[in-house]
C-alpha cells in the first residue's frame, strides 16, 4: 500500500490514483493525486514523501523487451510504481514505469585482474602495430572500454571462470538437415551459456550453425555471427540467401560493409504463408528421424571397417602366397565366427609351449567343438592351422560386417528414412518462414548514422548481425546485449579481440577445430594472471576448452562429407584418434599418389624446382578443380611460372577453408643441413599444417617430397608417406625386412588374449608380467608425445619379418618359421609399420635353451633394424625404462642408454 504525505499538511487521504510527471524546464518532477470525485492535486515531488521509497546506486537497468542496457548512477523507486533514473554525468531525471524495468547490480569484473590483463594486451598491441593495423588495434581498445559490466554477459562468466547452465528448450526444428553429431551440437547449444563445437574439415559446421540460428529465431531472440575472417561469415550469408532468408541479416562490421548494407537493403519478402505443421507435429517427425540417425553412422562406420579389412586381407593373402604356406582343412570343417576364430588363435598361442593334456582337450571340445587334437600336436600342421585361421578371420569378419550392413540398410529402407528426413527439413523450413512472416515487419527506415540510436527497432527487423570480431561492439547499439553470439573459426581467433563478442552477448557458441592451423599471435611482454587466459599461447577456442573443461559441453562433428575415404582416413587416424566417420564411399578410385623426387639436394631459398618438374608429366582430370599448395611463398611463386594456369596455387595457410577436387602438396625441403634445421622441419611437419593440406582434397591427394627427407626427423609427413605407401593402389608394402601390422586382426587377437587370461589359473599362467607391461604401455601411449604409436602382443616372428629380405642363417630361418613370437610389437598407428619390439623376460630366460632362443631373436631383429627392449621381471622403474626406450626409438633424444 502506498501512502503520500505533503509537507506541512499530513497524509493525503482518499486518492484513487497517482502519477509522476516532468514539470517545468528545470526538470523538477511533479506528483499528481487523483480522487474519485474527478479532482486532482499536484505538488513538486520535493514537497512530498511517498512510502515505500527505495534508492538504488550504480545499477544497470534494462527495459523489458529491449536489448539495450544502461548504467545509472542513481535510481529512486517510488511506491514500486515509478523509477526516477539519474545517469552518470547528467542531473536530469528520467521517469519510467518500474514494472517495465529490470535492475541489476553492476559487476566489477572490468576492474579486476583478468580484464585488466586484456586491456594491457590491447594497449601493447597498439604500441607494436604499424600503419592500418595500429588503427585496428586502437579501435579494439576503444570497444573494450565500452563493454557494459553486466553479470549475465558471457564475458563476465569467462573472466570469473563460471559457466552457467541454461534451461533446455523442448522442441527443435532442422530446416537445414541434420546428422547425429549435428543434432547433439544443436541441443547442447541451448543447454549452457557456453557451448563448444569442434568442426573438423568437411563435417558440416555451417549447416550446424544455420540450424542453431533457426532455433534462435523461432524463440524471437537475437544472434550475431562473428569470425576473424570474411569467408566463414560469408558461407552463412550464402546459405541464408539461397533459402530466401538473407533479409534477416544486417551485414555490418567495417565502415565499407555498413555503407554497402544500408545503400542496398534487402526488402522483406512478400507474405506467402505456406501450410505449416504445428511444432508438435514436427517434433513427432523428428523423433522418428532421430531413431535412425545412429544407423546412418553405423552404415558408414561398417563400410570403413570393411574397406580396412579388405586391404589387410589382401596383404595377408600376399604374405600367405609368398610363403607357400600349407592350408589347413580345420577351418572348412568347423566354420567359426570371427570372434571365436581369434579366441582359438589365442588359445593355440597358449598351447604353443605346452603338452596338450586332458584339461586342454576338454577346453578345445567345450569351447571350440574340436575333438581331434592330432593337428595341434604337429608343429607344421599347427603353423598351417594358425595361418588358415588368420585368413578365415578376415573372410568371416568381412562377411559378418556385410550381414550387419545389410540389416541396417533394410531398416532404413523399410522406414523410408530419406523421405522422413526430407519431410523434417521441409516442414521445419515452412514453420520457420511462417513464424518470421508473422513476427518480422518493416517498422522504420534505418541508415548507417542512426540505426544504433534506434537499435531495439533495428534488431527486431534484423535479428541476425554479421560482423568481424574486431567490430562487433561498434556494430550494435551502445549498451546492447544480444541473446547469442556464434564465433566461427574460433581456433584462429585471438582472445583479444575475441572477448568483444563475449562482452555483448548472454550466450556464446564457439565453433572451430584445434587440429587445424591456429592463430598467429604477436609476442608480448605481458604476464597472464592464469595460463588459460594467455593471449600469446592460446586461441579463444583453446582458452575456453582449458577454462571450462567439463563444465561446458564440447561436441565433435564426426560425420565427414568432403574427402574420399582414403584421404580423410589419414587425418582421422593421425589427428582425430579415429573418431571421424567418412560418409563418402570408396568405389575403387585412385585417390592417393606419392611422388618422390630423385636423390639430391634441390631446395634453393625455400623453393624446389625439382618437385614441380616431377609432377609435370602427371595425369590430371581436366574436368576437376586442381590446387597446388606448399608451406612457403617462394615455392608458390615458383609454381606460378611452371604449372598450368588452371591450378589454384597458394600456401597451406591461405588455403584453409577452401577445397579442390585434386590437391598437390609439395614439402619443398631436402636433406641439406640448412633444410634439416629443427625450425624448418617443424614448420613443414607441423600437424596442423599437414591436416589442412591433406583435407583440402576431395577426390585425389598427391604428395610430392624428397627421398628420405622426413623419415629421420619428421613425424607427420613420415606418417603420411607410410600411409600412402600402404593404401595407394600401385604401391607395395614389402620394401624392407619388416611387415606392417594386420591391425584389425591383432586388435581382436589382443582382446582374446585378455579374455583367455581371465579364465586361467593364476598358479599356472605366465601372462601376469605381460599384462602389467601392457597396462604400463597403454598408459604411456596415451601421452601426447607417443600418440603416433600403438602396440600389439604375441606377434608371430614370421609375420613380423620377411625371410626374403634378410640375411638369415639356417637356424634363424628355422626359428622364424617355428612359431617364435614377440611379446609386444610397437607400430606406427598410421601406415602400421613396425617400430620396435619389447620382450618380458622371466626367470626361465636364464635357462640354457631359452638363452639360445633369446639370442636368435636378438640377432633376427637386429638384422631387420628393429630396436629391442628386454624387460626382466626383477627390474624396477619399468615405466621409466619404457618411456626412455620409446623416446629413443622415436628419435626425440640423440642418445639414450637402455
Amino acid at each position: 500500500m502506498v501512502t503520500i504525505c505533503i509537507d506541512g499538511k499530513g497524509e493525503v487521504q482518499g486518492f484513487s490514483d497517482w502519477k509522476l510527471w516532468p514539470g517545468n524546464e528545470s526538470g523538477e518532477i511533479m506528483l499528481t493525486c487523483h480522487f474519485p470525485s474527478g479532482k486532482k492535486y499536484s505538488r513538486p515531488i520535493s514537497e512530498c514523501q511517498i512510502t515505500p521509497t527505495r534508492i538504488l546506486h550504480k545499477v544497470l537497468l534494462e527495459r523489458k523487451g529491449s536489448s539495450v542496457i544502461s548504467a545509472a548512477e542513481r535510481v529512486v523507486i517510488y511506491g514500486e510504481k515509478y523509477a526516477v533514473v539519474y545517469y552518470t554525468g547528467n542531473n536530469k531525471p528520467y521517469i519510467m514505469k518500474s514494472d517495465e524495468l529490470d535492475f541489476q547490480s553492476s559487476s566489477m569484473f572490468t576492474q579486476e585482474a583478468v580484464f585488466s590483463y586484456f586491456i594491457r594486451i590491447a594497449k601493447e598491441r597498439i604500441s607494436y602495430a604499424r600503419g592500418s593495423n595500429k588503427a585496428i588495434a586502437e579501435n579494439v581498445l576503444r570497444q573494450m572500454e565500452k563493454i557494459i559490466p553486466h553479470p549475465d554477459t558471457a564475458l563476465y562468466s569467462y573472466c570469473s571462470g563460471k559457466n552457467k547452465e541454461r534451461d533446455a528448450i523442448n522442441s527443435f526444428i532442422f530446416p537445414f538437415g541434420l546428422n547425429e553429431s549435428q543434432l547433439l551440437a544443436v541441443e547442447r547449444a541451448f543447454s549452457s551459456q557456453f557451448s563448444i563445437i569442434e568442426g573438423p574439415p568437411g563435417t558440416g559446421k555451417t549447416q550446424t550453425i544455420l540450424n542453431i540460428i533457426a532455433n534462435i529465431l523461432i524463440q524471437n531472440k537475437t544472434v550475431a555471427i562473428l569470425s576473424n575472417n570474411n569467408t566463414a561469415v560469408s558461407n552463412v550469408y550464402e546459405k541464408m540467401d539461397k533459402q530466401g532468408l538473407g533479409y534477416l541479416i544486417a551485414r555490418l562490421g567495417s565502415t565499407e560493409n555498413k555503407q554497402n548494407f544500408f545503400s542496398s537493403p534487402v526488402p522483406l519478402p512478400e507474405k506467402q504463408l505456406s501450410h505449416s505443421l504445428p511444432i508438435s507435429a514436427i517434433e513427432d517427425i523428428f523423433q522418428k528421424v532421430k531413431i535412425h540417425l545412429n544407423a546412418i553412422n553405423q552404415i558408414a562406420a561398417l563400410n570403413a571397417d570393411i574397406d580396412e579389412l579388405t586391404i589387410e586381407y589382401k596383404y595377408l593373402q600376399q604374405w600367405y602366397n609368398e610363403h607357400n604356406t600349407e592350408e589347413s582343412s580345420v577351418t572348412n570343417h568347423y566354420r567359426f565366427s570371427s570372434r571365436k576364430t581369434v579366441d582359438l588363435l589365442a588359445y593355440m598361442h597358449y598351447l604353443s609351449e605346452r603338452r596338450i593334456g586332458l584339461k586342454n582337450r576338454l577346453d578345445l571340445l567345450l569351447n571350440f567343438r574340436i575333438l581331434r587334437v592330432r593337428p595341434l600336436k604337429d608343429q607344421d600342421q599347427r603353423s598351417a592351422l594358425f595361418t588358415s585361421l588368420q585368413l578365415f578371420y578376415y573372410e568371416e569378419a568381412i562377411k559378418e560386417k556385410n550381414d550387419v550392413l545389410a540389416e541396417y540398410n533394410k531398416i532404413l529402407m523399410s522406414s523410408d528414412f530419406d523421405a522422413l528426413l526430407k519431410k523434417l527439413q521441409l516442414f521445419s523450413m515452412h514453420f520457420l518462414k511462417n513464424h518470421l512472416q508473422e513476427n518480422i515487419s518493416e517498422s522504420t527506415l534505418f541508415d548507417a548514422d542512426s540505426y544504433r540510436k534506434k537499435f531495439d527497432d533495428f534488431i527486431k527487423r534484423f535479428p541476425i548481425i554479421g560482423s568481424s570480431t574486431h567490430s562487433i561492439v561498434n556494430s550494435i547499439g551502445e549498451g546492447a546485449l544480444l541473446d547469442y553470439v556464434i564465433i566461427d573459426e574460433a581456433s584462429q581467433q585471438d582472445i583479444v579481440p575475441g572477448i568483444l563478442g563475449l562482452g555483448c552477448a548472454r550466450n556464446v557458441i564457439v565453433v572451430g577445430d584445434r587440429k587445424q592451423l591456429p592463430h598467429v599471435p604477436t609476442e608480448l611482454p605481458v604476464k597472464s594472471p592464469k595460463e588459460y587466459y594467455d593471449c600469446v599461447e592460446y586461441s579463444l577456442l583453446d582458452s575456453l576448452c582449458m577454462l571450462f573443461k567439463k563444465t561446458a559441453p564440447v561436441t565433435l562433428l564426426k560425420e565427414h562429407y568432403r574427402c574420399h575415404p582414403k584421404i580423410i582416413q589419414f587425418c582421422n587416424k593421425q589427428f582425430y584418434n579415429g573418431e571421424l566417420i567418412p560418409m563418402t564411399t570408396d568405389t575403387g578410385e585412385s585417390s592417393l599418389s606419392l611422388v618422390v623426387t630423385a636423390k639430391g639436394n634441390h631446395t634453393r631459398h625455400f623453393s624446389n624446382l625439382r618437385e614441380l618438374e616431377s609432377i609435370e608429366g602427371h595425369y590430371w582430370d581436366e574436368k576437376s578443380s586442381r590446387g597446388y599448395i606448399a608451406p612457403y611463398n617462394a615455392q608458390v611463386n615458383l609454381a606460378e611460372t611452371v604449372l598450368p594456369a588452371d591450378f589454384v596455387k597458394s600456401t597451406v595457410h591461405k588455403f584453409q577453408g577452401r577445397e579442390c577436387d585434386e590437391i598437390v602438396f609439395s614439402t619443398v625441403l631436402d636433406k641439406k643441413r640448412s633444410s634439416q634445421l629443427s625450425r624448418n622441419i617443424n614448420f613443414v611437419d607441423d600437424p596442423h599444417l599437414i591436416n589442412v593440406a591433406v583435407s583440402r582434397a576431395k577426390n585425389k591427394f598427391t604428395l610430392v617430397t624428397g627421398d628420405s627427407v622426413f623419415e629421420k626427423h619428421g613425424k607427420h609427413i613420415a606418417a603420411l608417406i607410410r600411409y600412402i605407401r600402404y593404401y595407394a593402389e600401385d604401391e607395395e608394402i614389402f620394401e624392407s625386412p619388416v611387415i606392417s601390422a594386420f591391425d584389425l586382426l591383432y586388435r581382436e587377437y589382443d582382446k582374446s588374449l585378455e579374455r583367455l587370461n581371465a579364465r586361467l589359473n593364476p598358479d599356472d599362467s605366465r601372462f601376469k608380467s605381460e599384462q602389467i607391461t601392457a597396462r604400463l604401455l597403454r598408459d604411456l601411449l596415451s601421452q601426447d608425445a607417443y600418440q603416433s604409436v600403438m602396440f600389439h602382443s604375441q606377434i608371430a616372428l614370421k609375420q613380423l619379418v620377411s625371410v626374403d629380405h634378410g640375411d638369415f642363417t639356417v637356424r634363424e630361418l628355422s626359428f622364424i618359421r617355428n612359431r617364435a613370437s614377440c611379446d609386444f610389437v610397437l607400430y606406427y598407428k598410421v601406415g602400421k609399420t613396425p617400430l620396435a619390439v619389447i620382450e618380458v623376460d622371466g626367470g626361465y630366460h636364464l635357462q640354457g635353451s631359452q638363452i639360445e632362443r633369446d639370442e636368435l631373436k636378438n640377432n633376427i631383429l637386429a638384422k631387420c633394424g628393429l630396436p629391442l627392449l628386454r624387460l626382466r621381471t626383477i627390474d624396477s622403474n619399468i615405466e621409466g625404462k619404457l618411456a626412455e626406450f620409446l623416446t629413443w626409438v622415436l628419435g626425440q633424444k640423440t642418445s639414450v642408454q637402455i
